[in-house]
């Protein structure tokens, strides 16, 4: 019984560290994977908000255009375009 106690004790610390460390990893690894090679983001979300637990609306900054889009389990939907408003000096 006592070297059941010792082992959890040794263990448990170790799989918790092991389980906070490959979080970590995914964390720092999700923004090197995804990014484009020149360093800028092709899509630029500007803003969202939430309408229900299931369905927000973003509007999304591509090539110059505002495109707003509603997203739901079900997926995208695009609902309007419009050229992008400039950077003001507050949002910048």
């Amino acid at each position: 019984m006592l070297w059941y106690v010792v082992k959890l004790l040794v263990l448990l610390p170790l799989i918790g560290a092991m389980i906070w460390g490959s979080l970590k990893l995914a964390q720092r690894m999700q923004g090197r994977l995804g990014a484009p090679q020149r360093g800028t983001k092709a899509v630029r979300i500007v803003e969202t908000t939430m309408l229900s637990p299931t369905m927000r609306l973003a509007v999304l900054e591509f090539h110059g255009r505002e495109i707003l889009v509603s997203t739901s389990r079900h997926g995208l939907t695009r609902l309007a375009e419009a050229p992008a408003r400039p950077l003001t000096e507050d949002a910048a």
